[in-house]
């Protein structure tokens, strides 16, 4: 898949991260956060391009989404221009607080993903937990299977190349109903490895259609210090919290955001101006 080297523009350091072409892109953007723990979501946001983010309606609840969190992985942004990325930036408040340490790209040498995993290392406001790796994976309906027992290789590397083993995987994983039947979800490796923690559980709606219910977005948590700090895991429902009817959400996406919520400085700890990192997957659809 073509990609380049991470360009980072000169208005926000250490919190943009490009690489260039249509099938895969990340960029990682600072906001102002102020949540009570810290919160960390994946969102499916379902073709965002220029033409749908322009939409006030549309711009406005993905702001509110989006500025909820302290860490976004958005998926399905198609747009190899970056305009998108661009406009949502003028509607978002930007800080330094949080810094990203580490970032690459993983060398599927088999060529078993459809979008190679863009893996980065950030620091969190925690003396338990210095910092967390996120591994965002958006599979392809037709090979679900086979790209998430590839993801556990996924793990491997990062957790050996960084020496941390607090690995969060997230994002549209597919992982339900006709993509993945339950029989096959239970024989993953990610089921089957110790360690790993599936904090939103099987059943649990990730769609926002009436006419569907599968668990196809998914939180995988692995190591201690993660799981210690684990406060929440749920689903966010944002046509309810907006009051929205389901074709003014549709317009949004047809995904709700899945998100954990992670205690934050130990007990006695001053707490944190917190900021909010925006982790875009800029790829195609699968």
């Amino acid at each position: 898949m073509p990609s380049g080297q991470p360009v980072f523009p000169r208005r926000v350091p250490d919190a943009y991260i490009a690489m260039r072409g249509l099938v895969v892109a990340s960029l990682l953007i600072l906001l102002v956060g102020g949540t009570d723990a810290f919160r960390i979501c994946a969102f499916n946001a379902h073709r965002l391009t220029l033409t749908k983010v322009i939409k006030e309606s549309v711009m406005d609840t993905l702001v509110q989404i989006l500025a909820r969190c302290d860490i976004m992985v958005l998926q399905e942004v198609v747009d190899s221009s970056q305009n998108t990325v661009l406009f949502l930036l003028q509607n978002l408040q930007r800080s330094d607080k949080t810094q990203v340490l580490n970032f690459y790209q993983y060398n599927d040498t088999e060529d078993i993903f459809a979008r190679e995993p863009f893996v980065a290392q950030f620091t969190l406001p925690s003396k338990i937990l210095p910092s967390v790796v996120l591994v965002p994976l958006h599979t392809t309906p037709k090979d679900v299977e086979k790209e998430l027992n590839a993801l556990y290789d996924v793990f491997l590397d990062v957790s050996q190349r960084w020496q941390n083993e607090n690995v969060i995987l997230l994002g549209d994983f597919n992982a339900d109903c006709a993509s993945l039947a339950k029989k096959r979800l239970n024989s993953l490796l990610l089921r089957t490895k110790a360690g790993f923690h599936w904090v939103i559980p099987d059943g649990e709606d990730t769609t926002v259609r009436a006419s569907t219910n599968c668990t196809y977005d998914r939180i995988v948590m692995h190591g201690q210090g993660c799981q210690k700090l684990l406060k929440a895991a749920a689903t966010f429902d944002f046509p309810r919290r907006f009051q929205l009817t389901e074709e003014e959400a549709l317009r949004i996406s047809d995904h709700y955001p899945v998100e954990v919520e992670l205690n934050k400085a130990a007990q006695g700890i001053p707490p944190h101006c917190l900021s909010t990192l925006l982790l875009l997957s800029l790829s195609q659809l699968g």
